[in-house]
């Protein structure tokens, strides 16, 4: 298993020790968690959104080009 370090304001942290005991677990617990949720979810909106507008104005593009 790797480590990875990063900086984080005071105040995100806290938000994130105060959402890991909301939900009763540990802080590592809930990184973890959210990044195997991060990895493996569709696509974000701003992806999807980027891949409809270049799909619909390809040709276009394609003249432009």
């Amino acid at each position: 298993m790797a480590s990875i370090t990063i900086d984080i304001s005071e105040s995100q942290l806290q938000k994130l020790q105060d959402l890991a005991r909301l939900h009763g677990i540990s802080l590592e617990a809930l990184l973890c968690a959210s990044i195997e949720d991060w990895l493996s979810s569709p696509k974000s909106d701003f992806t999807q959104a980027a891949n409809y507008v270049l799909k619909k104005n390809a040709e276009l593009y394609r003249r432009l080009a």
